[in-house]
Protein backbone atom coordinates (compact mmCIF):
# COMPACT_ATOMS: atom_id res chain seq x y z
CA UNK A 1 0.00 0.00 0.00
CA UNK A 2 1.23 3.55 -1.14
CA UNK A 3 1.88 6.25 1.33
CA UNK A 4 -0.84 8.39 -0.07
CA UNK A 5 -3.17 5.60 0.32
CA UNK A 6 -2.11 4.36 3.86
CA UNK A 7 -2.66 7.67 4.95
CA UNK A 8 -6.16 7.82 3.88
CA UNK A 9 -6.53 4.61 5.48
CA UNK A 10 -5.37 5.58 9.32
CA UNK A 11 -6.62 10.01 8.47
CA UNK A 12 -9.87 8.96 9.83
CA UNK A 13 -8.70 7.20 12.84
CA UNK A 14 -7.68 10.58 14.66
CA UNK A 15 -6.91 13.93 12.53
CA UNK A 16 -10.34 13.40 10.41
CA UNK A 17 -12.31 10.98 12.44
CA UNK A 18 -16.06 11.03 11.28
CA UNK A 19 -17.20 11.20 14.54
CA UNK A 20 -15.22 13.58 16.44
CA UNK A 21 -13.86 15.72 14.08
CA UNK A 22 -15.98 16.14 11.72
CA UNK A 23 -19.24 15.44 14.02
CA UNK A 24 -21.03 12.93 12.20
CA UNK A 25 -23.41 9.51 12.74
CA UNK A 26 -23.50 10.85 16.42
CA UNK A 27 -27.34 9.93 16.50
CA UNK A 28 -25.75 6.16 16.04
CA UNK A 29 -23.50 6.63 18.60
CA UNK A 30 -26.16 7.46 21.01
CA UNK A 31 -28.48 4.64 20.14
CA UNK A 32 -26.40 1.19 19.92
CA UNK A 33 -23.72 2.01 22.37
CA UNK A 34 -25.44 0.59 25.46
CA UNK A 35 -24.22 -3.00 25.06
CA UNK A 36 -20.45 -3.64 23.20
CA UNK A 37 -21.61 -6.48 21.07
CA UNK A 38 -24.27 -4.13 18.87
CA UNK A 39 -22.00 -1.66 18.75
CA UNK A 40 -19.31 -3.80 17.11
CA UNK A 41 -21.52 -5.15 14.38
CA UNK A 42 -23.02 -1.64 13.98
CA UNK A 43 -19.75 -0.81 13.27
CA UNK A 44 -18.80 -3.45 10.56
CA UNK A 45 -21.69 -3.36 8.87
CA UNK A 46 -21.09 0.89 8.57
CA UNK A 47 -17.38 -0.02 7.15
CA UNK A 48 -18.94 -3.03 4.83
CA UNK A 49 -21.44 -0.52 3.45
CA UNK A 50 -19.20 2.80 3.21
CA UNK A 51 -16.27 1.21 1.65
CA UNK A 52 -18.20 -1.06 -0.72
CA UNK A 53 -21.10 2.07 -1.80
CA UNK A 54 -17.68 4.14 -2.39
CA UNK A 55 -16.31 1.38 -4.73
CA UNK A 56 -19.75 1.26 -6.59
CA UNK A 57 -20.29 5.20 -6.92
CA UNK A 58 -16.59 5.72 -7.92
CA UNK A 59 -16.93 3.30 -10.56
CA UNK A 60 -19.81 4.58 -11.94
CA UNK A 61 -19.00 8.28 -11.05
CA UNK A 62 -18.48 9.19 -14.67
CA UNK A 63 -21.92 8.06 -15.77
CA UNK A 64 -24.12 9.72 -13.55
CA UNK A 65 -25.80 12.52 -14.29
CA UNK A 66 -25.26 15.06 -12.21
CA UNK A 67 -28.95 16.16 -11.81
CA UNK A 68 -30.02 12.39 -9.96
CA UNK A 69 -26.13 11.84 -8.72
CA UNK A 70 -27.83 11.71 -4.59
CA UNK A 71 -31.05 9.47 -5.82
CA UNK A 72 -28.35 7.00 -7.47
CA UNK A 73 -26.60 6.98 -4.15
CA UNK A 74 -28.97 6.41 -2.73
CA UNK A 75 -29.75 3.39 -4.45
CA UNK A 76 -26.87 2.43 -3.76
CA UNK A 77 -26.27 2.72 0.01
CA UNK A 78 -29.86 1.45 0.55
CA UNK A 79 -29.12 -1.68 -1.47
CA UNK A 80 -25.55 -2.37 0.04
CA UNK A 81 -27.35 -2.29 3.09
CA UNK A 82 -30.02 -4.38 2.54
CA UNK A 83 -27.60 -6.93 1.71
CA UNK A 84 -26.14 -6.53 5.34
CA UNK A 85 -29.13 -6.66 7.01
CA UNK A 86 -29.99 -9.89 5.49
CA UNK A 87 -26.46 -11.32 6.31
CA UNK A 88 -27.15 -9.80 10.09
CA UNK A 89 -30.00 -11.49 10.26
CA UNK A 90 -29.42 -15.22 9.19
CA UNK A 91 -25.92 -15.33 10.85
CA UNK A 92 -26.49 -13.06 14.14
CA UNK A 93 -30.49 -12.91 14.67
CA UNK A 94 -29.94 -11.79 18.25
CA UNK A 95 -27.74 -8.52 17.49
CA UNK A 96 -29.97 -7.85 14.75
CA UNK A 97 -33.57 -7.63 16.90
CA UNK A 98 -31.34 -5.31 18.93
CA UNK A 99 -29.63 -3.10 16.41
CA UNK A 100 -33.44 -2.67 15.43
CA UNK A 101 -34.05 -0.14 12.83
CA UNK A 102 -31.09 1.56 13.31
CA UNK A 103 -29.37 -0.46 10.74
CA UNK A 104 -31.71 0.68 7.97
CA UNK A 105 -31.20 3.84 8.97
CA UNK A 106 -27.45 3.51 8.00
CA UNK A 107 -28.77 4.87 4.57
CA UNK A 108 -28.94 7.91 5.71
CA UNK A 109 -26.04 7.86 7.38
CA UNK A 110 -24.01 11.76 7.10
CA UNK A 111 -20.68 9.73 6.83
CA UNK A 112 -21.57 7.65 4.00
CA UNK A 113 -22.98 10.48 2.13
CA UNK A 114 -20.64 12.75 2.67
CA UNK A 115 -17.98 10.65 1.48
CA UNK A 116 -19.61 9.13 -1.75
CA UNK A 117 -19.89 12.96 -2.24
CA UNK A 118 -16.65 14.54 -0.91
CA UNK A 119 -14.55 11.29 -2.48
CA UNK A 120 -15.90 8.91 -4.15
CA UNK A 121 -17.60 11.10 -6.93
CA UNK A 122 -14.19 12.57 -7.90
CA UNK A 123 -11.46 9.33 -6.99
CA UNK A 124 -10.94 6.65 -8.56
CA UNK A 125 -12.42 3.11 -7.11
CA UNK A 126 -9.26 1.79 -5.25
CA UNK A 127 -8.85 4.89 -3.37
CA UNK A 128 -12.26 5.53 -2.77
CA UNK A 129 -12.53 1.69 -1.27
CA UNK A 130 -9.84 2.84 0.82
CA UNK A 131 -11.51 5.95 2.27
CA UNK A 132 -14.51 4.18 3.07
CA UNK A 133 -13.02 1.83 4.94
CA UNK A 134 -10.54 4.09 6.94
CA UNK A 135 -13.64 6.38 7.67
CA UNK A 136 -15.90 3.60 8.57
CA UNK A 137 -13.07 2.04 10.89
CA UNK A 138 -12.76 5.30 12.67
CA UNK A 139 -16.28 5.51 13.66
CA UNK A 140 -16.65 1.85 14.34
CA UNK A 141 -13.63 2.59 16.90
CA UNK A 142 -15.30 4.90 18.65
CA UNK A 143 -18.66 3.45 18.75
CA UNK A 144 -16.56 0.42 20.01
CA UNK A 145 -15.10 2.84 22.29
CA UNK A 146 -18.08 4.24 24.24
CA UNK A 147 -19.82 0.79 24.12
CA UNK A 148 -16.95 -0.39 26.09
CA UNK A 149 -17.00 2.37 28.66
CA UNK A 150 -21.04 2.01 28.51
CA UNK A 151 -21.49 -1.48 29.06
CA UNK A 152 -18.76 -2.06 32.06
CA UNK A 153 -19.91 0.37 34.38
CA UNK A 154 -23.55 0.72 33.42
CA UNK A 155 -23.76 -3.54 33.00
CA UNK A 156 -20.53 -4.53 34.93
CA UNK A 157 -20.15 -7.08 32.20
CA UNK A 158 -18.37 -6.56 28.12
CA UNK A 159 -19.66 -8.94 25.03
CA UNK A 160 -21.93 -9.81 28.13
CA UNK A 161 -19.71 -11.60 30.14
CA UNK A 162 -19.30 -10.85 33.85
CA UNK A 163 -16.25 -8.69 34.39
CA UNK A 164 -16.96 -7.07 38.04
CA UNK A 165 -16.18 -9.60 40.42
CA UNK A 166 -19.56 -10.71 42.79
CA UNK A 167 -17.17 -9.59 45.44
CA UNK A 168 -17.22 -6.01 44.62
CA UNK A 169 -20.82 -6.23 44.20
CA UNK A 170 -21.39 -7.39 47.75
CA UNK A 171 -18.69 -4.63 49.06
CA UNK A 172 -21.51 -2.05 47.80
CA UNK A 173 -21.04 -1.19 44.35
CA UNK A 174 -23.76 -0.56 42.06
CA UNK A 175 -23.65 -0.59 38.43
CA UNK A 176 -24.15 3.43 37.45
CA UNK A 177 -27.40 3.42 35.97
CA UNK A 178 -26.50 6.66 33.86
CA UNK A 179 -24.10 4.87 31.92
CA UNK A 180 -27.23 3.18 30.19
CA UNK A 181 -29.14 6.27 29.42
CA UNK A 182 -28.64 7.82 25.73
CA UNK A 183 -27.28 11.25 27.46
CA UNK A 184 -24.46 9.37 28.52
CA UNK A 185 -23.01 8.55 25.25
CA UNK A 186 -23.31 11.90 24.10
CA UNK A 187 -21.26 12.96 27.16
CA UNK A 188 -18.72 10.63 26.37
CA UNK A 189 -18.80 11.38 22.98
CA UNK A 190 -18.03 14.75 23.88
CA UNK A 191 -14.91 13.87 26.57
CA UNK A 192 -13.27 11.96 23.69
CA UNK A 193 -13.51 15.25 21.11
CA UNK A 194 -11.96 17.09 24.27
CA UNK A 195 -9.36 14.85 24.62
CA UNK A 196 -8.32 14.40 20.70
CA UNK A 197 -8.79 17.91 20.30
CA UNK A 198 -6.60 18.67 23.52
CA UNK A 199 -4.06 15.75 22.31
CA UNK A 200 -3.19 17.44 18.72
CA UNK A 201 -3.07 20.99 20.08
CA UNK A 202 -0.25 19.83 22.36
CA UNK A 203 1.06 18.34 19.62
CA UNK A 204 1.07 21.39 17.41
CA UNK A 205 2.13 23.22 19.96
CA UNK A 206 5.48 21.20 20.61
CA UNK A 207 6.18 21.21 16.71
Amino acid sequence: MSGKNFKMLSNPFNLQNPVTVQILGICSALAVTVKLKPAIVMGLSVIVVTAFSNLVISWMRNSIPPRIRIIVQLVVVATMVILVDQVLRAFVYDVSKQLSVYVGLIITNCIIMGRLEAFAMGNKPWPSFIDGIGNGIGYAVILIVVATVRELFGSGTLLGFKIVPQAVYDAGYINNGMMIMPTMALILVGVIIWIQRSYFKQLNEKE
